[in-house]
């Protein structure tokens, strides 16, 4: 997986390709239920990384592609104000050949697929701010270790 900056005019932004898959169909896929063809993925270019949202976000209309069902709701609040957003089932994320599952947080279609500090915390990556890159944690020399 490649870590994208965006332009100069985007300046402080970070976006990454992330691979979103529907957790039910790969579970239905090793047991021979489906092909692995079969499996519903996104492979999303320019996932904005946001270090101040919590979860992993997706716009409803990939929440549709994916074909998760909604779990319940949760408040929230946002640069915009209050409110509340849909919770879905969980999918499996790879970002930088790193996986892990994460719930779904629903988010208007005009706003790109957000991930936020739980996946990276999961991923054990943060942003490097001279480069504007995702990278593994240096705490760990760069590895995937998590912290009991």
């Amino acid at each position: 997986m490649t870590t994208t900056v965006l332009e100069p005019d985007a300046m402080g932004r970070v976006v990454t390709e992330a691979t979103i898959e529907n957790l039910e169909d790969l579970w239905a896929a090793k047991r021979g239920l489906v092909s692995p063809e079969d499996v519903r993925r996104l492979v999303v270019a320019d996932a904005l990384v946001d270090t101040g949202a919590t979860l992993l976000s997706v716009p409803r209309r990939l929440i549709h592609q994916l074909g998760l069902a909604k779990t319940g709701t949760k408040r929230i609040t946002s640069s915009t104000g209050g409110g509340e957003a849909g919770m879905y089932e969980a999918v499996w994320l790879t970002i930088r050949g790193r996986s892990c599952t994460m719930d779904v947080m629903e988010l208007p279609d005009d706003v790109p697929v957000l991930i936020g500090q739980l996946p990276l915390e999961h991923l054990d990556l943060v942003v490097d701010l001279r480069s504007r890159s995702l990278i593994g944690n240096p705490a760990h020399g760069g590895e995937h270790v998590y912290e009991l």
